[in-house]
C-alpha cells in the first residue's frame, strides 16, 4: 500500500491449504485420491496505533483497488465508471509476508503470499467503558505461498 509498512498484528493465522480428495469405487472396496490443492484465507487481527494509520490505509487500498465513492454522475470523466479488478486490487495491496518472530525479535518464518487482495475488512468497534486500542480485522485471499524459514526456502 505504497510505501512499506510494518504492522504489529495481534493475531494472525498463517497461510494453509486444502487438498481435496477424489474418491473411486471399485467393487466393494473405496479408493481415495489427492486432488486440486486451494490456499485457504488468511485472516489478521490488529490495533490501530493511528501511526501509521491503519484505518487510513484500508480505505486506501479500497481507492487503489478501482472502488469509486458514489455520487452524481459524470460524463467527462471516465474514472467515474469502473469496477474492482483483481490487478488493482493485488497491486493496491502490494507484497504481503507473514512474518513468525522469536523472543528476540529474529525471523523464525516468513510467508509471502502471491497475488493477495482483501476480501473483508472490520474497522472494528468503540467501546468508551475500557482502555482498550480500535481493533481492526482483515481477510486476505492470495493464490499460492512460499514458506522462507532457518535458512530454507519451500514453494508450496
Amino acid at each position: 500500500m505504497g510505501s512499506p509498512v510494518l504492522w504489529y498484528a495481534k493475531t494472525a493465522t498463517k497461510p494453509s491449504f486444502t487438498i481435496a480428495a477424489g474418491e473411486h469405487k471399485y467393487l466393494n472396496y473405496t479408493f481415495y485420491y489427492p486432488g486440486t490443492l486451494s490456499w485457504n484465507e488468511v485472516e489478521i487481527t490488529m490495533v490501530d496505533p493511528t501511526t501509521p494509520d491503519v484505518a487510513g490505509k484500508l480505505w486506501e487500498f479500497l481507492e487503489k483497488s478501482g472502488w469509486i465513492v458514489p455520487g452524481p454522475p459524470s460524463s467527462t470523466s471516465k474514472d467515474a465508471f469502473g469496477t474492482i479488478s483483481k490487478e488493482r486490487a493485488v497491486s493496491g495491496l502490494g507484497a504481503v509476508n507473514v512474518t513468525q518472530l522469536d523472543t528476540y525479535g529474529e525471523e523464525l518464518e516468513k510467508w509471502t503470499m502471491h497475488n493477495a487482495f482483501v476480501t473483508d475488512v472490520k474497522f472494528g468497534d468503540l467501546a468508551y467503558g475500557d482502555d482498550e486500542l480500535t481493533e481492526l480485522s482483515l481477510t486476505i485471499r492470495y493464490d499460492w505461498a512460499n514458506l522462507a524459514n532457518a535458512g530454507v526456502t519451500a514453494t508450496l
